[in-house]
């Protein structure tokens, strides 16, 4: 039996670093700089990218189809590590997890920090990356699923489908985590999604545009 929460229990032992607690942990160098965590939004990136270059690429170094499978599997299982361990509660402050109590019921548990004084520390440079990837990436494993399928590559749709699998559990978890469980979790994610390409639109559109070099400057000497 199974059941799902969304609120704040208490924390594993094995906890080396309580979660809301981690930016007291950030080296005070980095405060305002444009990434306060650059290199776990690097590696947020990075292992979900590396997964989709080798796939999409791996015929130009290997005909082996085991080696293939075995390099996309490891940089997705990493990947799939590295977003649900790190990435999520240090960019934005969530964090699902599973636990089995002692009558042997499996748990599993959405946190979100909420509060403003957290949420107000939250890098919003970092925000983005980190949802951008999230919701990208399975896009991309969703149309290697459909060339796949209609080229009849059956040995490749079953590494496609590993794919979409890890990457939607992160997706599903943290949707859950932002939202909760009284919402209706496929309107919220239609919503999450209108909102972050709103969002990305009004930057562009805000973003201030460089200074025009000026027109009516005389020369300063004539010859």
């Amino acid at each position: 039996m199974a059941s799902a929460t969304v609120r704040n229990v208490p924390l594993l032992d094995d906890d080396t670093i309580p979660f809301g607690e981690e930016d007291e942990m950030r080296d005070p160098s980095r405060a305002g700089q444009k990434y306060t965590h650059p290199y776990v939004t690097f590696f947020h990136l990075f292992f979900r990218g590396a997964a989709i270059v080798i796939y999409m690429f791996c015929g130009w170094f290997s005909e082996s189809f085991i080696t293939s499978f075995v390099f996309v599997v490891l940089f997705l299982s990493a990947d799939f590590w590295t977003v649900k361990n790190i990435s999520g509660r240090l960019l934005v402050g969530l964090r699902w997890w599973n636990y089995v109590d002692d009558d042997g019921v499996s748990h599993w548990v959405f946190e979100s920090k909420n509060s403003e004084s957290y949420q107000s520390r939250i890098n919003k440079h970092e925000q983005r990356v980190f949802w951008l990837g999230l919701i990208l990436c399975p896009v991309f494993w969703s149309l290697f699923f459909l060339l796949a399928l209609f080229g009849l590559k059956f040995k490749w749709l079953l590494l496609v489908m590993i794919a979409i699998a890890l990457n939607a559990a992160n997706l599903y978890g943290y949707i859950k985590c932002n939202y909760g469980a009284s919402k209706d979790l496929n309107s919220a994610a239609t919503d999450f999604v209108k909102t972050q390409l709103f969002k990305n639109a009004m930057d562009i559109m805000t973003k201030p545009s460089a200074a025009q070099p000026p027109t009516n400057v005389r020369p300063t000497g004539v010859v």
